[in-house]
């Protein structure tokens, strides 16, 4: 069995694309995913399964929340390696209490069109981003609610891309090492 990370992007937010986690764990269990482990309301989830990739999970999860809830969303799953090898590659260091500070944009593909100058541009002095092939790390001091360079990440990244604050990452890990 291998586990998996399943991070959905734009649920329960501003009332909009709701889908109560029960739901969306009884979907993955209907699914055959196995040992399903959600975390918050917005769409985290931890699971096993065997013989299949990250492409056929994500395509499969994907047409089943379009079939059963008619949600139309990015899927992004990430192997326990990938996910864990994302959260050792932070380039930024903080204090526990500032967890909320470090966000991880996940990325559904490489950004090979990225416009870093254009994000580099609109950044806060006090703003650093970080780019990699699978993640886009960014340390916002000032919080990300009235940050420009977040705001525009995905449209100057120009890839489908899903963002966790780093206290929700290491939570995601947490579950990750209680995994069956």
């Amino acid at each position: 069995m291998t586990t998996w990370i399943l991070l959905l992007r734009g649920i329960n937010v501003g009332g909009n694309n709701l889908l109560p986690m029960k739901e969306l764990r009884g979907l993955l269990e209907r699914l055959g995913y196995q040992s399903v482990q959600s975390y918050i309301q917005s769409g985290n989830c931890v699971f096993e399964c065997s013989n299949k990739s990250t492409g056929a999970i994500s395509s499969e999860i994907k047409q089943a929340l379009k079939t059963e809830f008619d949600l139309h969303l990015n899927v992004l799953v990430f192997g326990a390696q990938g996910f864990n090898t994302a959260i050792n590659n932070n380039p930024y260091l903080v204090p526990d209490n500032e967890g909320k500070f470090i966000h991880f944009f996940f990325l559904a593909e490489p950004a090979i069109h990225a416009d870093l100058e254009a994000l580099t541009s609109i950044s806060k002095p006090s703003e650093a981003f970080t780019l990699t092939k699978t993640v886009a790390y960014l340390h916002a001091p000032e919080g990300i609610g009235r940050s420009k360079l977040a705001a525009n990440m995905e449209k100057k990244l120009d890839v489908p891309i899903t963002a966790r604050n780093l206290r929700t990452v290491l939570q995601i890990s947490k579950m990750l090492q209680e995994a069956p």
